[in-house]
């Protein structure tokens, strides 16, 4: 409905595109646009967006899309390949942004009713805070094709739209620490009454662990909640994440796992009055290598929102207790730690 309504502009960057009911509206959509004489911009992941399907970038590129892969299989990319564009985002007439985890697969079509269909959180934005996600897209776009775009269709003068303060965290500096990384470790380490988070990939880096233990110990009730190997879409990565949930039961995190289907949604909650959506996974491919995106919101009304999110699917969860866990066999331990060797690849 919103790529229906542009009139000038429209660009579009996701990570994932598989080819089926969910790809073909959506290519209708832009196809549509770009035929009425819209500006359309579509960034694919080259690596995530390979089985879109021929007839869809034919029927894009005929009807005058824009189509760009970002680090597609070419020489000059050779020293990136594995850096990917994890980023889940629309973005019209420069006014209003789509942005948050989901995919164009038919597995997001549903709500987390079955097995093949995933849970997932995307926000609608208006006011200010399109100008920086429109800034991140065109971050990528101008890398891979070297156009940088201006002017009122695309960066149009905007008014604040409420009473909501946004901030969004995607730059990379080089040499530093990528700002989603650092956003993510701040609000733990601010956090003074409450930690809830909802990721699918939760593999916290040793420094994280340490700051979820400080967290707890100064009286924050900090829990985490992912799918299980049986609901993932990639049992490894949760096997890998396993690895280390001694260590956060030890230091007080209470761990819960959805065993049904995909929970994808990237949510966290502090405080109850401040929280993030966005397209970063808890691990350090998402902290360190993708190109990723995440919204901090100062409201408590949304924070809520979020938070009766987890309380709709903690009483289907499994909470993980730490002597039990002690409990579990070698054989799931040594898978655990085999693939936690290659969680930045997995």
């Amino acid at each position: 409905d919103e790529i229906a309504a542009a009139k000038r502009s429209v660009h579009f960057e996701n990570f994932l595109w598989k080819k089926g009911v969910l790809g073909k509206r959506v290519a209708d959509a832009l196809s549509a646009r770009a035929r009425a004489g819209v500006t359309v911009r579509v960034l694919l992941d080259a690596n995530g967006c390979r089985k879109v399907g021929k007839a869809v970038e034919q029927q894009l590129k005929e009807a005058g899309c824009k189509l760009v892969k970002f680090h597609g299989l070419h020489l000059r990319n050779i020293g990136v390949m594995n850096e990917r564009d994890h980023r889940k985002l629309v973005v019209l007439d420069g006014r209003v942004a789509l942005l948050g985890g989901h995919c164009i697969v038919d597995s997001w079509l549903g709500n987390a009713e079955d097995k093949e269909h995933y849970a997932d959180v995307s926000v609608r934005l208006r006011g200010p805070i399109v100008h920086s996600v429109q800034a991140a897209f065109s971050e990528n776009w101008v890398g891979e094709t070297g156009e940088l775009f201006m002017g009122d269709d695309v960066f149009p003068r905007l008014e604040r739209a409420g009473e909501i303060t946004v901030h969004a965290a995607y730059v990379k500096p080089e040499g530093s620490a990528p700002a989603v990384k650092i956003l993510h470790h701040a609000v733990i380490c601010c956090a003074r009454k409450r930690i809830w988070i909802q990721n699918p990939y939760f593999i916290p880096e040793p420094d994280a662990i340490d700051a979820f233990g400080e967290a707890v110990a100064r009286g924050v009730d900090v829990r985490v909640m992912m799918p299980a190997t049986s609901g993932s879409d990639n049992p490894m990565v949760q096997h890998a994440g396993h690895r280390n949930f001694e260590k956060l039961l030890r230091c007080g995190v209470r761990l819960f796992e959805y065993p049904s289907t995909l929970l994808h949604q990237k949510v966290m909650t502090i405080d109850g009055i401040w929280c993030a959506i966005g397209s970063t996974n808890f691990d350090d491919r998402s902290f360190e290598t993708n190109d990723e995106i995440t919204l901090g919101f100062k409201d408590a009304a949304t924070a809520k929102r979020l938070d009766e999110i987890f309380e709709k699917y903690a009483p289907h969860c499994q909470e993980i207790k730490l002597e039990a866990w002690r409990k579990r066999g070698w054989g799931h331990r040594l898978i655990d730690n085999v693939y936690y060797m290659f969680n930045e690849v997995l």
